[in-house]
């Protein structure tokens, strides 16, 4: 009996993902557990694995397609069992790609092309268009995509390793093994075009929307970071024996955030135009640097975690999230954010607040200065803090409340723990 595979759904929030790879063709046997395909939601990649044994009798959807969770994407099963069911609903589908066509919406076909006497090929439109603005022969490529497709990549690899088709002496095209990297080589070392990532794509709308939308005013303040990294030294000598884990400066600050928080309530919330949702506790975004883009998931509840238990929360999310693995149920709900960029050496930024969240902690980089103790000149370590607010929301007297809070909690850390 063949078995249809769906397009899973990664956390309540995706509606639909998109294929970015497929690991099996038409006809290739497969056994349980080994992965059919790649793909992605706007924030994290994943595979799918076959859950039976069997042939591939056919593939529904191809790379690049945006395919509605729990749809059928492919059909498992043994030669000759009946795949109408699954075919037919395929259909359905495509006929009403077909009547949105014909309301005047572009619809992508896949193209038959002559690349050469005797030889055709399917061609996606894209790969056909890129092939003739470079004048690449197609019957050159090695197509990659399902059921034997050259797609845009293929072209792509033929710009850099393939032929030419060039002018003979009748005029007519001949094919010529040309480098290509020379032949074009003041168009190609121009530039080069990068297609945004879809995680990129979701950072910039939702960048532009949160200065477009927001009234963001940015506060920076300092503080003598001499207790708290003594602190962080003594956990580091007794972390084995205590059975703790290696504990960071920014598990330390996302610790004080969470109880901070709880006496400024107006930052641990949602703001929109019609009201101010506060937060009972401190869900927070925590920003992580990824290949993928940055991602922030969330440390759901810290102002009730201790500060170990903040730490491995921390470096499990950040696994996950630098591995593109991570739920997208894990990259929302945050009512607070906090982005620390000191690894690099940054002595001030200006963060950009999360919508709907009020409010966002930029962490710097420690540095040296010096203080007059009792009339003697005192070198310590001191670390910057920059907190944006929303304006809209709340007033800069409360955020230098904030601030002010944060960084004495910080300067007095074993205080902190003893509340």
């Amino acid at each position: 009996m063949a078995t249809g595979v769906i397009m899973p759904r990664q956390g309540q929030s995706v509606e639909s993902c998109i294929i970015t790879k497929w690991n099996v063709k038409k006809g290739d046997s497969v056994k349980e557990g080994d992965v059919l395909f790649e793909y992605e939601t706007d924030k994290a990649a994943f595979e799918e694995e076959a859950k039976v044994n069997g042939t591939v009798l056919e593939i529904l959807a191809e790379e690049g397609d945006d395919v509605p969770c729990l749809d059928t994407v492919c059909v498992i099963g043994n030669e000759g069992d009946d795949i109408s069911e699954f075919l037919s609903a395929s259909s359905g589908i495509e006929e009403e790609a077909e009547v949105k066509n014909e309301a005047g919406e572009a619809k992508e076909e896949v193209v038959i092309v002559s690349t050469k006497k005797g030889d055709e090929e399917k061609v996606s439109p894209r790969a056909k268009m890129m092939a003739e603005e470079k004048n690449l022969d197609l019957s050159k490529a090695v197509p990659t995509g399902p059921d034997g497709r050259i797609i845009e990549r293929d072209v792509l690899t033929l710009a850099k390793n393939g032929f030419k088709i060039v002018k003979g002496e009748d005029n007519k095209e001949v094919c010529d093994a040309v480098d290509v990297n020379v032949a074009n080589n003041a168009e190609i070392a121009e530039y080069e075009d990068i297609k945004h990532s879809n995680v990129r794509k979701v950072i910039a709308k939702s960048m532009h929307a949160s200065l477009t939308n927001m009234a963001q005013l940015t506060f920076n303040r300092s503080f003598d970071a001499t207790e708290m990294m003594s602190y962080r030294k003594t956990l580091k000598k007794s972390s084995e024996a205590m059975g703790l884990v290696n504990i960071t400066i920014n598990d330390i600050i996302m610790y004080a955030v969470s109880r901070t928080l709880l006496q400024h309530k107006s930052f641990n919330a949602h703001y929109d135009d019609e009201k101010l949702r506060v937060f009972n506790n401190v869900n927070l975004g925590m920003a992580v640097d990824t290949p993928r883009g940055l991602l922030v998931p969330t440390i759901f509840n810290a102002n009730k975690m201790s500060l170990n238990e903040i730490s491995i929360r921390a470096k499990e999310l950040g696994s996950m999230a630098g591995e593109g693995k991570i739920s997208p149920d894990l990259l929302t709900g945050a009512s607070f954010t906090v982005s620390n960029l000191g690894s690099f050496g940054i002595e001030s930024f200006t963060p950009i607040v999360n919508p709907p969240q009020t409010g966002i902690l930029g962490v710097c980089g420690l540095t040296d200065k010096v203080k007059v103790v009792e009339g003697n000149i005192v070198p310590y370590k001191s670390m910057n803090l920059s907190f944006t607010c929303d304006h809209r929301a709340v007033d800069g007297a409360d955020a230098a409340r904030l601030l002010k809070d944060l960084c004495e909690n910080l300067e007095n850390f074993s205080a902190l723990l003893a509340k």
